[in-house]
């Protein structure tokens, strides 16, 4: 058999009592599903090696725990050093305009979402933005302008009910 279908088997076969398990293990589904999925990646870009695995479902449920462990790992160094950075440590508040910029954004082509986000939140000059991504000013421009505009179009959507 094909080492991807393989693979396709141990997942269906596997991947709901994996995510039962570190749930069981961690109390938190959300961060059970993340270990099991992101140990499933790993399979996928370590399928060759894990063909001659005896116990895959082992494997991956390792993988899957070793993730889970690096998640506490770092929330407890989060959580010490926390009160140690300064500035305001609450959630902002997120409003329905931050929503729907959020959402725009989203839809931008990437390399025109990364400049305008720099330019306008992160307030770069363009001659900034061009040397941090190591790219011709003029580009940062014209990806600045189109991303705008494109910008623009999005949020008029938004607003502009549409009529039948």
């Amino acid at each position: 058999m094909h080492a991807s279908a393989d693979l396709e088997q141990l997942y269906g076969a596997t991947y709901r009592r994996l995510v039962v398990q570190l749930f069981a293990i961690c109390g938190d589904l959300a961060d059970a599903e993340d270990a099991v999925q992101e140990a499933f990646v790993t399979a996928v870009r370590k399928q060759h090696g894990l063909a001659g695995v005896s116990n895959p479902e082992g494997w991956v449920r390792t993988v899957a725990l070793n993730r889970l462990r690096s998640v506490w790992r770092h929330r407890a160094i989060v959580k010490k050093y926390q009160a140690d950075v300064p500035g305001p440590q609450t959630e902002p508040g997120v409003t329905s305009d931050h929503v729907a910029i959020v959402t725009a954004l989203a839809r931008l082509d990437p390399d025109q979402r990364q400049v305008v986000v720099l330019h306008h939140l992160a307030d770069l000059a363009t001659a900034e933005i061009a040397a941090e991504l190591d790219i011709p000013e003029g580009t940062v421009k014209s990806r600045l302008s189109r991303g705008r505009d494109r910008l623009a179009e999005l949020l008029d959507e938004r607003e502009e009910p549409r009529h039948a």
